[in-house]
C-alpha cells in the first residue's frame, strides 16, 4: 500500500498528504544505538526520539523500517518504501544526486582513529601503506574516495556488513591499523577501548540530516524543518543529546583502565548482592554496582573524608533511618543503598518520566533530595523544565552561588558534585552493560532502567 502511494505513479499527490491520509509516516532508520533500537523498555535511540516527537507533531502512527547498515537505507528509500529516513546521515555529494535533505539537527566531526602504540599517522601522507577500512556507502568512504584523488596511493576496505562500533574494535584488536569515526562514536566507544586515539580530524562540524527521496514534493520536508527548529529551540533537541550523549563528554582514561580491571577482579565478590538488592528494589544490577563503584570503587572499608563510610557509602543518619547496624558490612551496604537509591526514585513526583527520573534520583542520593527540589525550583524560576534532567544539571551548581542559594529553603550546596557524580555513574553503567551483556538472560534481567548504550552516525 505504501509503495503505491508513494511510487512512480503518473501524478501522486503531495507527500504531507499522502502521511496524513494514510495515518502512517513511515520511516527507514538503521539499527545502531545511536539512531534506533529495542531497550527493556522498548524502542529508544535519539533518531526515534526525535522522529517519533514528529509523528505525533502530525497526528500521525510511526512506523519504523531498521535495516542493518547504512549502505541498505538509501535503497530502501528509493524503492518508496518509506516516505523519508531518519538515520543519521551526513548530506554527502553521492546522496544529493538521490536524495534531498533537511535542516541538520546535529553535527559531528570526523576522526581518523588509530591505536595506541601504532604509530599515530600525523598527515595524510603517514596512512599511504597502513590498511585502513570504513563502512561502505558512508560519508568516511566518500571521504577516503576524496583523499585517494589527491593521494593515488592511498588503499582503503569498504565493509558494507559492518558499523563504526565494530571497525573501531578491529583497530583495537590490531586487525586494521585505521577507520575513520564520528565524534559521537569516537567518544563512546573509546570508553570500551582505552587505547583508541583520533590521530586527525578530516572533517569538522559535518551536518546530520534528514533524507527524503529526490523528485517527491518538499511539503513534507517543510513541515519537518519547521518540527526541528521548534524542538531545537525549545530544548528537545538538546534533551535529546543529554539523554544519550551527555554521559560521554569528557573521558578519564586511567580511571576506565582501572573500572575495566576491577570489574574482573573485585566485582565478583559482591555481584550476588548487587543483583538481590536490584530484585529486591525493582533495579537493574548493573546501575547499582555503578553507585557502588562510583562511591568506593567497590571496597567495603572505603571511608571518606566526611565520615561516609562503606561499599555504597551511607552517612550514619542514612544508616539509622535503613535500621542498617553496621553500614561497613558489605551486604548490609549494598542492601541498604538499594532501598535507599529507590526511596529517591518513589519521591520524584510522576511528571518526571525516565531517563530523567533515574539521573534525578542519582543526583539525590549524592546530595540530598531537598537540594535537588532547590535545584529544580530554579529551573522554574529561569522558564526551564524542572522534570528534565538537562535543565536540572545546568541549576544545581547555582547552589554554590549566594545570589541563588540564599533565595532557596535548603541554601547552599556544591551543586557541581552531583552533576559530575552522575555522568560518571552514567559511563560506567554503559560500560557495564557492555561488558555483561553476553550474561543477559530474562533471570538475569533486573529492574526496568532503560538501556543507553551508544554508538554513532555515519
Amino acid at each position: 500500500m505504501l509503495a503505491a502511494l508513494i511510487g512512480t505513479c503518473s501524478s501522486p499527490p503531495p507527500q504531507l498528504d499522502q502521511v496524513l491520509r494514510l495515518g502512517e509516516l513511515h520511516v527507514v532508520t538503521r539499527t545502531t544505538p545511536t539512531t534506533y533500537f529495542v531497550g527493556p523498555d522498548g524502542p529508544a535511540g535519539p533518531e526515534f526520539d526525535l522522529v517519533e516527537g514528529f509523528a505525533e507533531s502530525l497526528g500521525v502512527d510511526l512506523v519504523i523500517h531498521a535495516v542493518d547498515n547504512v549502505a541498505e537505507v538509501m535503497p530502501y528509500l528509493l524503492e518508496g518504501k518509506a516516505h523519508m529516513a531518519a538515520a543519521g546521515l551526513s548530506a554527502t555529494n553521492s546522496r544529493r544526486a538521490f536524495l534531498d535533505f533537511g535542516y541538520p539537527y546535529n553535527r559531528v566531526d570526523m576522526h581518523l582513529v588509530y591505536q595506541l602504540g601504532t604509530g599515530r599517522p600525523r598527515q595524510i601522507e603517514d596512512v599511504i601503506g597502513r590498511s585502513v577500512e570504513v563502512v561502505a556507502n558512508s560519508s568516511h568512504s566518500d571521504m577516503m574516495a576524496s583523499l585517494a584523488q589527491v593521494y593515488p596511493e592511498i588503499e582503503w576496505n569498504e565493509n558494507a556488513d559492518l558499523e563504526v562500533r565494530d571497525l573501531l574494535e578491529k583497530v583495537a584488536l590490531g586487525q586494521i591499523d585505521l577507520t575513520i569515526a564520528d565524534s559521537t562514536s569516537f567518544n563512546i566507544q573509546r570508553h570500551f577501548y582505552p587505547n583508541l586515539r583520533v590521530a586527525l580530524d578530516l572533517e569538522l562540524g559535518d551536518p546530520l540530516s534528514w533524507a527524503y527521496r529526490k523528485g517527491d514534493d518538499n511539503s513534507l520536508l517543510r513541515v519537518a524543518d519547521n518540527y526541528l527548529i521548534r524542538a531545537k529551540r525549545g530544548g528537545l533537541l538538546a534533551q535529546i543529546n543529554d539523554r544519550y550523549y551527555g554521559h560521554a563528554e569528557k573521558f578519564d582514561y586511567v580511571g576506565t583502565r582501572s573500572f575495566v580491571r576491577h570489574v574482573e577482579s573485585r566485582l565478583p565478590r559482591y555481584l550476588e548482592v548487587f543483583k538481590r538488592s536490584a530484585t529486591d528494589n525493582n533495579l537493574d544490577w548493573r546501575l547499582l554496582a555503578a553507585i557502588g563503584y562510583q562511591e568506593s570503587h567497590w571496597r567495603a572499608s572505603a571511608v571518606s573524608p566526611t565520615g561516609v563510610r562503606g561499599l555504597m557509602m551511607l552517612t550514619q543518619a542514612t544508616a539509622d533511618y535503613l535500621d542498617i547496624e553496621d553500614r561497613v558490612d558489605p551486604e548490609s551496604s549494598i542492601l541498604g543503598g538499594g532501598r535507599y537509591f529507590a526511596r529517591q526514585l518513589e519521591r520524584l513526583p510522576d511528571s518526571v518520566q525516565e531517563p530523567d527520573r533515574t539521573w534525578m534520583a542519582l543526583a539525590a542520593y549524592n546530595v540530598g533530595f531537598n537540594h535537588l527540589k532547590d535545584a529544580r525550583q530554579i529551573v522554574g524560576w529561569q522558564g526551564g523544565d524542572p522534570d528534565k534532567w538537562v535543565d536540572v544539571s545546568s541549576a544545581l551548581p547555582l547552589l554554590a552561588k549566594k545570589r541563588w542559594y540564599s533565595r532557596v529553603k535548603y541554601g547552599y550546596a556544591r551543586g557541581w558534585e552531583p552533576v559530575l557524580y552522575v555522568n560518571n555513574i552514567r559511563r560506567y553503567y554503559n560500560i557495564m552493560r557492555w561488558l555483561t551483556q553476553d550474561l543477559d538472560t530474562p533471570d538475569d534481567e533486573s529492574g526496568s532502567t532503560e538501556a543507553f548504550e551508544i554508538a554513532s552516525s555515519e
